[in-house]
């Protein structure tokens, strides 16, 4: 039979009465002819809870021993979603990620998927099992301890399956109904997507909107798995959701797909850093070593062999990078005169792939945010994406100014 995976997010199974309603969903997709293999997250604020726990023990934790604990929520969860299913008569067994076995790297906690055998999920396929109701986020690592993937790593788990074996769809049933042009809290003008390229969902995703784990769109873009999102508490609706796919499966669409924000930026600047071959490397390698994860990145104009270069990383991780640049320059490998991190900052982006073959839309954006009277502090720019820092108290007047200015309340 075609191979079906539906994922349920943390509120789709955050207590008895939620699992049952999405054991019911699968009880559908089972009764329309789908072998389902059914991916689970751990009960909403489970993860936090456990993790709590793991810190409470001291803040240098053995990250085996965090990964041991934290995958136990989802466990939990498969199993309770294999005894719903079987009292609806649907033969269903739980799976977690080592009796797969899902195989990866042996980085704990952030841990990346190598191989998902097929044959032991098939083989009880084939004994007359429905659905196989497996535990997100959690497989082994080379020495057989339990590993997991990161926070949201159970989208990352159900593409990682439909691409394994070969699934008509994999479906991510969250809180909300679709992927939407912004953020409905901010825009009330939002409008939901019936379909998204790829491309537009990766760059979304990595630039702040919370629908997709990054990585889950890089697998699903490479597999060319079909992805659909919609909400588990809304109609059992076949053309419910977004559709996630190729570019070429969208007839047309508008030149800027969403606008995307993340609140929690900052702008650092090292001033007056030797203007040499080999500076920028000097720099970046040990803010990468130390785990910064470095976005928009301006360098000045050089005066006198000097210049200022500008990047910008999380808040969380200011202290962290304030470290590696001092630790550079101790051990004489940069020579700056300061260091100033602005953390009141925020990272406002507009994506889409019209925007490959339209020309304009920087400058339509600036003078939208211009018309605001909101200052642009840096800006970076991909083929199908503008971002700008700005000052986070304007946040979400940018967001709403640049909704509006593209017309995005508006089908193509």
């Amino acid at each position: 039979m075609p191979i079906l995976v539906m994922k349920f997010g943390g509120t789709s199974v955050a207590t008895p009465d939620r699992i049952r309603r999405a054991a019911k969903r699968v009880g559908r997709e089972v009764a329309n002819g789908f072998d389902v293999i059914v991916i689970v997250s751990a009960m909403a604020g489970e993860t936090n809870r456990l993790v709590g726990y793991v810190e409470e023990t001291g803040p240098f934790f053995d990250a085996r021993e965090y990964d041991a604990v934290v995958s136990s929520g989802e466990n939990v969860t498969a199993g309770l979603m294999a005894l719903t299913l079987q009292e609806m008569d649907v033969p269903a067994r739980s799976w977690q990620g080592w009796q797969v076995p899902l195989r990866t790297t042996d980085v704990h906690a952030a841990a990346r998927i190598e191989e998902i055998p097929t044959d032991n999920i098939l083989a009880k396929f084939g004994e007359g099992m429905r659905v196989a109701v497996v535990a997100g986020f959690q497989g082994i690592g080379p020495d057989g301890r339990i590993t997991t993937l990161g926070r949201g790593g159970s989208d990352t788990t159900a593409v990682a399956f439909a691409a394994a074996f070969g699934a008509e769809r994999c479906d991510i049933y969250t809180d909300v109904d679709g992927v939407y042009t912004t953020d409905p809290r901010i825009s009330d003008k939002a409008r939901k997507l019936d379909r998204i390229a790829f491309e537009e969902m990766l760059e979304l995703a990595s630039l702040g909107a919370k629908v997709l784990q990054t990585r889950s769109v890089e697998l699903a873009m490479r597999y060319k798995v079909r992805l659909r999102v919609l909400s588990s508490f809304g109609e059992m609706d076949a053309d419910a959701g977004t559709l996630v796919c190729d570019e070429e499966d969208i007839v047309e669409s508008n030149v800027v797909a969403g606008v995307a924000y993340s609140r929690d930026e900052a702008k650092m600047t090292l001033i007056s850093v030797a203007d040499r071959p080999g500076i920028a490397a000097a720099i970046f390698g040990p803010l990468s070593e130390a785990g910064v994860n470095v976005d928009m990145i301006v360098q000045n104009i050089s005066e006198e062999g000097r210049t200022d270069m500008t990047f910008s990383c999380p808040t969380n991780q200011v202290a962290r990078a304030e470290q590696a640049m001092q630790k550079a320059k101790d051990d004489g490998q940069i020579n700056y005169h300061d260091l100033v991190a602005d953390t009141d900052v925020a990272k406002v982006s507009v994506v889409g792939i019209g925007m490959r073959s339209h020309a304009g839309v920087a400058a339509q954006m600036f003078e939208a945010l211009s018309a605001e009277n909101i200052n642009i502090k840096v800006i970076t720019t991909s083929e199908i994406k503008i971002s700008v820092l700005i000052d986070r108290k304007y946040m979400e007047l940018a967001v709403q100014a640049l909704h509006d200015a593209f017309g995005l309340e508006k089908a193509a």
